[in-house]
């Protein structure tokens, strides 16, 4: 009995030849996962980590996140990715942004590989559409839309107006029971005429067939947290000239309509 050996001229990927992401996920997101799937076009693999922090106290189980970020991204081993995603725009707020970003930077050279927060993609989104004033709606409990509305100030973004979402709760985690009727409730309260764009902040808060909705009803660019993150992390892989162009209803780039589960004949407001 012989044995053949056969080598591979040139190593190659059966799955994610276009790229292979690693996105980085709170520990109880339901939403980063179905969205970043209709949001990356074909030839994408997504490999997903949960980030882990404090079950009982949100601020602090949101520092954890990035103050454990390190060993989130050795949980991904060898796997030879081409950049990862931060999912989680929470943390953002409540971290001083040049101290992020060092540390991002200390990270990409120790991996080998870009990581890419949402908010950087957001801001990356604003810069490339010529974004200053935003009309946001918020999912988080009032003292996390504080810290929302004064990081984008900081960031020289005009707040021109903001609908939060009464979760009747200071948990944080309650973003994940939002359904896209809350989201178009939330809308409807919401001043956008004098806004550049209208932005939905927050991984967890289920956006895509809102955005749609939204750019019909305002003709506005609307953006959120997902769609910006898959954006940059295509942009940062060297993918982003080859995405089909944006349309009204499909900002930054189109394609990823079609994908939405279960959004057939979604698409108005009702």
């Amino acid at each position: 009995m012989t044995t053949q050996t056969i080598s591979s001229p040139q190593p190659q990927r059966e799955y994610g030849r276009n790229g292979l992401i690693g996105i980085l996920i709170p520990q109880a997101n339901t939403v980063v996962e179905p969205e970043l799937a209709a949001l990356l076009p074909g030839g994408f693999t997504m490999l997903s980590s949960r980030l882990t922090g404090s079950r009982t106290d949100s601020r602090t189980r949101l520092t954890d996140y990035f103050g454990n970020l390190g060993h989130t991204l050795d949980s991904f081993d060898t796997a030879p990715l081409d950049a990862a995603g931060y999912a989680c725009t929470g943390s953002s707020y409540l971290i001083d942004p040049e101290l992020e970003r060092r540390r991002l930077d200390a990270l990409e050279v120790r991996h080998g590989y870009p990581v890419v927060t949402a908010s950087q993609a957001i801001k990356s989104a604003f810069a490339h559409l010529g974004i200053r004033r935003i009309a946001l709606v918020s999912p988080y409990p009032a003292w996390m839309t504080a810290l929302c509305q004064a990081y984008w100030a900081a960031a020289g973004i005009v707040v021109a107006d903001t609908a939060a979402i009464d979760l009747d709760t200071a948990d944080t985690r309650a973003i994940y029971a939002i359904t896209t009727p809350t989201v178009m409730a939330a809308v409807d309260a919401l001043r956008w005429q004098d806004a550049d764009a209208v932005l939905f902040s927050g991984t967890g808060m289920p956006t895509l067939p809102a955005i749609q909705r939204v750019a019909a009803l305002t003709g506005k660019p609307v953006l959120s947290s997902n769609l910006c993150l898959a954006w940059e992390l295509l942009r940062v892989t060297g993918n982003g000239q080859h995405l089909p162009p944006p349309d009204a209803t499909q900002p930054l780039f189109g394609g990823w309509a079609e994908r939405v589960p279960g959004q057939g004949g979604l698409s108005a407001h009702p």
